[in-house]
């Protein structure tokens, strides 16, 4: 997997999780899944126009490109939603959608399957409605002034990982990934330009904090 003549500042990709469970099938890649509050009469997807959602932050791929993908295969825009609101992560919109301050919200499986695990009345407040993707999930990248060596090394190094670390952190291994396989992200990247940026959809707010447990910080892509 060597690259010849990168740049210095290029990141790399070296190695993705594969994530622990058969919906993942053995490869590096998560879904976004759509969840709405538990005894919602919101079914799917569809059920969605002119309700209330929540995005993490607006160069997500998970809450954001993922579902502008959707929305212009649907031939819709950010305006299919009636209001938007910025949450500022994953874990915050979850927690929006449970306390029925918005109806749905685009959240990357790993991120709920660890917070749902983690908060038994989190997973008994939310409902999965539908799944966007699945796309190649986010790589552990090395800097392009690395020697190509070095990034083999430490690929191998990750490639070999295994215990109870990564089964507590719902991941069964990691798999050896290269630039080309973010193409399917690029794909979607491309198909949602008609659909343009969430944040000037001119129907979008911030969330304002809440009582209660405190929202923990985490990945959020």
């Amino acid at each position: 997997m060597e690259v010849v003549g990168r740049a210095p500042e290029a990141l790399v990709p070296v190695a993705a999780p594969v994530l622990t469970g058969p919906r993942y099938a053995g490869r590096p890649i998560y879904f976004s899944d759509v969840v709405t509050r538990a005894g919602s009469d919101v079914r799917s997807f569809a059920d969605l126009r002119g309700r209330r959602w929540a995005y993490n932050e607006p160069r997500s791929h998970s809450g954001v490109g993922v579902v502008a993908h959707h929305l212009a295969l649907l031939g819709e825009t950010w305006a299919f939603f009636g209001g938007i609101v910025e949450a500022g992560f994953h874990q915050r919109a979850l927690r929006l959608v449970a306390e029925g301050a918005v109806d749905a919200a685009a959240i990357d499986s790993h991120v709920l399957a660890l917070e749902t695990r983690d908060d038994p009345a989190l997973r008994d407040a939310l409902a999965v409605v539908d799944a966007l993707g699945p796309s190649t999930i986010q790589p552990l990248a090395a800097a392009g002034h690395l020697s190509p060596r070095l990034v083999d090394d430490i690929r191998a190094a990750l490639v070999a990982l295994e215990g109870d670390v990564l089964a507590d952190h719902l991941v069964e291994r990691f798999m050896a990934v290269d630039d080309a396989d973010y193409d399917d992200v690029r794909a979607m990247a491309a198909g949602a330009v008609a659909v343009g940026p969430i944040d000037a959809a001119g129907i979008t707010g911030r969330a304002t904090p809440s009582r209660g447990r405190a929202d923990r910080g985490g990945r959020s892509p």
